[in-house]
């Protein structure tokens, strides 16, 4: 009796992000031909620099999402999230995307189309985190929401917003932000921040932060 191989396809859910609307690339050729098992690493690294990963990130509206199905480069897309929260594919039509982290979306859409595939391998990821901004308002030059990416500071949204207005108040820069329920104000000194001096820190920003500039 001849001796057979059997290969156990196993999913994996990856969460990779990048700044802005940027969108990772790859062709069909590359979707029909990778592997299920291809790459595939745990949750922890999966994280990105410490602050978002596959099954803490909460998908938003106007995130960009690549969705793979192994060997169906037919049905594999790039879509955005919409303003309703669905993402639009092939066989399934809508699906709910926003609210559900890569991982929970993966596993939905993994058994709406065992209607369809007796086994099918699905890979979500997040290529546009649009849903993850910050706000800056006040005197610089360019103020209103910042697309967040992972480990963003104070300094690089002042440089995303312009910079400081020549009536900017370099010393009386604050960060609001909300935690359980209550409201932070988290003083800045740019001056001393620039330097590394002092008291002055780069404070790390979280989804929903607003920076003042008076």
């Amino acid at each position: 009796m001849t001796g057979r191989t059997m290969w156990i396809a196993i999913p994996f859910f990856t969460l990779f992000a990048v700044s802005g609307a940027a969108q990772l690339g790859r062709g069909e050729d590359q979707r029909a031909n990778r592997p299920p098992n291809a790459g595939a690493t745990t949750d922890s690294a999966a994280s990105v620099a410490g602050i978002f990963s596959a099954s803490t990130y909460v998908i938003g509206l106007e995130d960009v999402l690549d969705i793979n199905i192994w060997k169906e480069p037919e049905i594999s897309r790039t879509v955005p999230v919409r303003s309703d929260g669905k993402i639009s594919l092939p066989l399934l039509h809508d699906v709910q995307a926003s609210g559900l982290t890569p991982i929970q979306l993966g596993a939905e859409i993994t058994k709406e189309l065992k209607r369809f595939f007796t086994d099918p391998q699905v890979t979500v990821i997040v290529t546009a985190m649009n849903s993850q901004k910050v706000y800056i308002l006040g005197e610089v030059k360019h103020p209103g929401p910042v697309p967040l990416v992972p480990n963003m500071t104070v300094l690089q949204v002042l440089s995303v917003a312009g910079g400081l207005s020549q009536f900017a108040n370099e010393k009386r820069i604050y960060v609001l932000r909300r935690e359980n329920g209550n409201e932070l104000r988290l003083p800045f000194d740019y001056r001393q921040a620039v330097e590394g001096r002092g008291s002055g820190r780069n404070i790390l920003l979280q989804p929903g932060d607003t920076i003042v500039v008076p």
